[in-house]
């Protein structure tokens, strides 16, 4: 607690300039005595505290004072600054203006080593207003109200007390206590449309780490060989960790595990031309069957 309270005084007098001893004692809810003994901590530890007595006097820093090497290392001050950045990209409004502070308190440029785009390619503003909605919403503990489309094609009305944001598998999802469910759900942004922040307030306790010690999502999963050609370099490199050869000719020959549903045959059409199902053959022929019912579309 005594720590504590000499790092708060060290920023109370860098912000004041100058505070008298009984102001400080009524601020920490200490005694006079406690505050001067504090000074003299704060002395004997290098930082450059002084009293002035007499009217107008106090207590204050030496002048041009910045909180270097006394109370905080280079490298810690380095981390304080990149976290700041960091939390600017969801929180820029209110974290900008003290990230700007604590540069010129460490006396340090501004970092700058973190860039997100919320937006894709073809630079979709939907998805970046609904994170920030539901940003404001956990922040001020609002309900949200939304239209949501699930895996399995349904289209629901969803009250929820959004609790989190996560990112998770490449996307973005929310974590909150579904009203309809009566449960904790995860929500991907991109099938949240019609997206509602109401007046409708809530109290309600988040896990710090909702996927610890939670057993992933069971499916059937299959193993599954795939030939691609060497145009899908980026994409095998991009998707596959490990079961990955390289054939002499560039193309490549993938021995990896797939979950057995409606998502296996979407992510397959996603590789066109370029992918070849070598097992197994029940997938093969089910392929064919699709591509057929493809190709019947087409025909006139």
């Amino acid at each position: 607690m005594a720590g504590n309270r000499l790092f708060q005084m060290v920023y109370l007098l860098l912000e004041k300039g100058s505070i008298t001893a009984p102001q400080l004692a009524s601020y920490f809810e200490v005694s006079v005595r406690t505050i001067y003994r504090d000074i003299d901590i704060l002395s004997a530890a290098g930082i450059p505290v002084y009293t002035t007595p007499g009217k107008g006097g106090g207590i204050s820093l030496q002048e041009n004072f910045v909180l270097n090497k006394s109370l905080i290392s280079e490298g810690e001050q380095e981390q304080i600054l990149m976290a700041l950045q960091g939390i600017c990209i969801v929180d820029a409004e209110n974290t900008n203006a003290l990230l700007a502070k604590l540069s010129s308190v460490f006396q340090k440029k501004n970092v700058n080593w973190i860039e997100v785009d919320f937006s894709d390619w073809v630079k979709n503003e939907a998805n970046e207003s609904v994170f920030n909605t539901l940003k404001s919403a956990i922040f001020q503990n609002k309900k949200v109200s939304f239209l949501y489309f699930s895996g399995k094609g349904e289209s629901i009305n969803r009250l929820v007390e959004p609790l989190k944001l996560v990112f998770k598998s490449k996307d973005w999802f929310l974590y909150g206590y579904c009203c309809l469910r009566e449960n904790n759900r995860l929500f991907k942004l991109t099938r949240i449309k019609e997206l509602e922040l109401t007046s409708e307030s809530f109290t309600r306790f988040v896990a710090p780490q909702i996927f610890e010690g939670v057993e992933k999502i069971s499916e059937k999963i299959i193993p599954v060989t795939l030939a691609f050609d060497k145009e899908m370099s980026f994409r095998v490199y991009d998707e596959f960790a490990d079961g990955v050869t390289c054939n002499d000719d560039g193309s490549f020959l993938v021995k990896t595990h797939l979950p057995h549903n409606e998502r296996l045959f979407s992510y397959l059409f996603s590789f066109g031309d370029k992918v070849e199902v070598i097992a197994p053959q029940s997938i093969r022929d089910e392929l064919q069957i699709r591509l057929k019912k493809i190709q019947d579309k087409y025909i006139t």
